[in-house]
């Protein structure tokens, strides 16, 4: 009887850790998602910037492809401190794993 019990108690203990195998895919999954969502306000949130910044002191007829360009170069910034964020996390944790 003490071995079925232990049998049933492993048992129970392995569907457990199925479970949570199946819960920190979604979790990684989601965490995805969230990072690329993040990415899209970010370049949202440029485009505006600079949009904004230039059609407030310019005069009415403004250089379409001199705006993209900004925009493109502060898409470009904004990744870059987005990479140096990663990064610094990243060292973070290895630093705590440690």
């Amino acid at each position: 009887q003490n071995e079925k019990e232990l049998q049933d108690v492993v048992k129970q203990q392995e569907e457990k850790m199925l479970q949570l195998i199946d819960k920190s895919g979604e979790v990684t999954r989601l965490k995805g998602e969230v990072s690329q969502l993040k990415r899209s306000l970010q370049r949202a949130e440029t485009e505006a910037k600079v949009l904004w910044e230039e059609m407030r002191g310019q005069e009415p007829k403004v250089d379409s492809a001199y705006v993209q360009e900004r925009v493109l170069l502060r898409q470009e910034v904004d990744k870059l401190r987005l990479l140096l964020l990663e990064k610094e996390d990243e060292n973070l944790l290895l630093s705590d794993k440690y």
